[in-house]
């Protein structure tokens, strides 16, 4: 039977390993769960970094665009040489900025497109502009050309000399005047009877003048 005085020191080395055992075993998954982490943060990044370049960024923000590619690299090196805490910080740098190289070339974008689109509705605008303008002063070309060819007319009308036609017409009337003439008498009945007899019918003359003024045109 062994004595209790020998089983203690060795139950004590015995906790000890298991003790130092767990503790190596903890830092392991600890590192384990850190290099995960980096490398989960280095995919987001270079996920990003490509959506940048698919939106344009390497033309539009070149300078963000080439940072965060430059950031990544680095996150990359840092995981490859086991330093995992700067490796996550630098694959996190790298997001941020391909965020900002995506956010400003979709603006750029957009402001260009805007500005656009408001460019080409000033040259219609114009365009139209330019038309009714035009259709105006070909209506004021026509209206003065009428104006001065009646204008025309009529000073040719005011110089051309007036020409009076004048025409007479005779319109005779013949009237009759009565005249009284005595009868002889009757002696048987003492009658006396007069009658009135129509003189020689006289003549009169109408003469009337009729004056028509016409303008030669």
């Amino acid at each position: 039977m062994r004595h209790p005085l020998l089983f203690a020191p060795a139950l004590a080395i015995s906790t000890f390993a298991l003790t130092m055992s767990g503790a190596v075993v903890s830092t392991s998954a600890i590192a384990a769960g850190k290099a995960d982490r980096a490398r989960a943060a280095i995919a987001t990044a270079k996920g990003k970094v490509q959506a940048a370049d698919a939106a344009g960024a390497a033309t539009e923000t070149p300078r963000q665009q080439s940072e965060a590619k430059a950031t990544l690299a680095t996150a990359e090196e840092h995981l490859a040489a086991g330093r995992k805490e700067e490796s996550i910080a630098a694959a996190t740098e790298a997001s941020r900025l391909a965020d900002v190289a995506i956010g400003e070339t979709l603006r750029r974008k957009e402001a260009r497109a805007s500005a656009q689109a408001d460019a080409q509705t000033s040259a219609a605008l114009a365009q139209q502009q330019a038309a009714d303008a035009a259709n105006r002063a070909a209506n004021a070309e026509q209206a003065a050309a009428a104006t001065a060819a009646e204008n025309a007319r009529l000073r040719a009308a005011a110089a051309t000399p007036q020409t009076t036609t004048v025409v007479t017409t005779q319109e005779k009337v013949a009237t009759s005047a009565p005249v009284r003439s005595a009868t002889k008498p009757v002696v048987k009945k003492k009658v006396v009877r007069r009658s009135t007899a129509m003189a020689p019918a006289r003549t009169a003359e109408t003469t009337t003048t009729t004056v028509t003024t016409q303008a030669q045109n």
